[in-house]
C-alpha cells in the first residue's frame, strides 16, 4: 500500500460521500436519467461480499449498502469463514485470533484473507487459463485439467504469512493492515510443482526473476491496472515446496483465498503467492510490477530510529519471514481455580527457511525459561507443534511467553527495532493468565 492509499470501511465511506462509494467500491457511476448504474466489475465484487449472485441488481438506487453488509456487526459476513476478525473491507483483509489457530492444519475457514483489491466475481474453475511466457522456449497456456493430467499432482502443509503479521505492535504506528498476530496459516494445499512448469516452458538461462498476474481488480475499478503483482528468483520458483495449487486441504480453495489457482511460496511474505493466477511472466530482470518498487515488501538494510525517514534506495526486498511462534491454548485471560493451576499449554512455531530447533516458556516475564516438547515439521515449510505444562506457584497475574529458535540460532526478541513499514514483527507471543486463590 503506497503512502497515500487510505483503506476505509463500507459504512465509513458511504456516510462521508454515498456516490463517491459508490463509483470508489463498486464501480457504480451516474449515467444521465439513471442514478447509480452498476458496472459488471462492480456488480461482481459485490456479489462476492454477499456470496450470491443478485438478480435485480439493476433496480438497485445509488448509494444503496446492501443491508447484509450495513446489519452486521462487522462490516459483513465472509461466506465459507467463521471467527476471522476484519481488519478492514476495502479491499477485504480479516485475520484469525490465536486461540483459534490451534489446529496443526488450519482450517479453511479459519485461513486469513489478505486482499489488495477487489476478487473476480463468478469462476468457473474449468474454464480458467494459466500463460506462461517471457523468457521461455515455448509459452504455454494451461487448464487446470492439463496440469493434473501432465504434471505430478503433490501436496504439502504449507506455512502461509504476511509479511504485515505484527505491524498493529509498532510505536510509532505503521501504516497499512494494523494486524496484530492473526495473518498466519498452514493448510495442505495441492498442485503442481512451480519448477515442473518452468521446465516445461523451456525457462532460459537468462531468466532471473518470475512476475506474477491475478483476475483481481484494482481498487479504482481500472482493469489494466493490476491491484499487486509481485514475483519471486527462479531460485524460490525451483524449490520443490514451491506450488501452483489448486486444493486446499483436500477441496476447492476458498474464493477469498485465490481460487481456482495460486502460488504458494512458503516461507516468504504471502505477498509472492499471487492469487487468482492467470500469467507468470518469466523475466531477465527483477520484475517491476505493482508493489514490487518503493518501499512495498521491503526494509531498510540498516537499524533505524523509529519515525526515521529512509531513502527508497536503501530497502532490500523481503524474502525469507523470521523465526516465531503463537501460543494457541489457552486463550489470553483465562482464569485458574488454585486448585487447577499445573496447565498444559501448546502452539506452533516456523521460522521462514529455516526450521525451528526449540521453543521455551516462560512464566515470570523472561526471568527463567521452560523447553517446550517441540514436533518436527509434517514436511519442510510446514510449522511446528509444540506443548509445555505449566505449574503456578501461587494465586496471581501471569504473562505467558513463547520464544522460538530457529536451526541458524536465531532467537525470537522479545520486541523488533522499528522499521518505516511495519513488516517482520517476530516479537515474542504473550497471553495472559490469571489464578485464583
Amino acid at each position: 500500500m503506497s503512502s497515500q492509499q487510505v483503506e476505509r470501511g463500507i459504512a465509513e465511506l458511504y456516510a462521508m460521500d454515498p456516490e463517491r462509494a459508490d463509483a470508489s467500491i463498486f464501480g457504480r457511476r451516474v449515467d444521465a436519467g439513471r442514478r447509480g448504474f452498476l458496472q459488471r466489475s462492480g456488480l461482481a465484487a459485490m456479489s462476492v461480499l454477499l456470496g450470491s449472485s443478485i438478480p435485480f441488481w439493476r433496480n438497485m438506487p445509488g448509494g444503496l449498502i446492501p443491508a447484509a453488509l450495513a446489519d452486521t456487526a462487522e462490516p459483513f459476513v465472509i461466506p465459507g469463514k467463521d471467527g476471522l476478525r476484519v481488519l478492514n473491507d476495502r479491499p477485504l483483509n480479516a485475520e484469525t485470533p490465536a486461540h483459534l489457530l490451534d489446529d496443526r492444519i488450519t482450517p479453511v475457514e479459519r485461513h486469513f484473507i489478505r486482499n489488495n483489491g477487489f476478487p473476480p466475481g463468478a469462476i468457473n474453475a474449468s474454464d480458467w487459463r494459466l500463460i506462461i511466457d517471457g523468457e521461455v522456449d515455448q509459452p504455454l497456456e494451461l487448464s487446470i485439467a492439463d496440469m493434473r493430467r501432465d504434471f505430478a499432482v503433490v501436496t504439502y502443509a504449507l506455512q502461509l504469512e504476511c509479511g504485515g503479521n505484527g505491524r498493529a505492535a509498532f510505536n510509532p504506528p505503521a501504516r497499512g493492515n494494523q494486524w496484530t498476530v492473526g495473518a498466519i496459516g498452514n493448510s495442505e494445499w495441492t498442485g503442481v510443482r512451480y519448477r515442473d512448469l518452468l521446465r516445461a516452458a523451456g525457462i532460459k538461462d537468462s531468466a532471473v526473476y518470475t512476475g506474477h498476474y491475478g483476475a483481481d481488480t484494482h481498487l479504482s475499478g481500472q482493469a489494466d491496472k493490476p491491484p499487486i503483482s509481485r514475483g519471486i528468483p527462479i531460485a524460490k520458483a525451483m524449490d520443490p515446496h514451491t506450488l501452483v495449487a489448486f486444493a486446499m486441504n483436500g477441496g476447492p480453495i476458498h474464493a477469498m483465498n485465490g481460487a481456482p489457482l495460486r502460488i504458494v511460496a512458503p516461507g516468504w511474505p504471502g505477498s509472492c503467492s499471487q492469487k487468482w493466477l492467470n500469467r507468470i511472466w518469466v523475466r531477465k530482470v527483477i520484475h517491476d510490477g505493482a508493489k514490487m518498487g518503493g518501499t512495498s515488501y521491503r526494509v531498510p538494510r540498516y537499524r533505524v530510529a523509529p519515525g526515521q525517514e529512509v531513502p527508497e534506495q536503501h530497502f532490500r526486498i523481503i524474502e525469507s519471514m523470521p523465526v516465531k511462534s503463537m501460543i494457541t491454548f489457552p486463550r489470553s485471560g483465562i482464569e485458574l481455580s488454585r486448585g487447577d493451576s499445573t496447565l498444559v499449554i501448546r502452539g506452533h512455531a516456523w521460522a521462514g527457511e529455516a526450521a525451528v530447533r526449540a521453543v521455551d516458556i516462560s512464566m515470570d516475564f523472561g526471568a527463567t525459561w521452560q523447553r517446550a516438547t517441540l514436533e518436527a515439521p509434517a514436511n519442510k515449510y510446514s510449522w511446528q507443534h509444540w506443548r509445555a505444562a505449566l505449574a503456578f506457584p501461587a494465586p496471581g497475574y501471569y504473562e505467558l511467553w513463547s520464544r522460538a529458535v530457529d536451526e541458524l540460532g536465531r532467537m525470537q526478541p522479545f520486541a523488533i527495532d522499528w522499521n518505516p513499514k511495519g513488516y517482520l514483527n517476530n516479537s515474542m507471543h504473550r497471553i495472559a493468565v490469571r489464578v485464583t486463590g
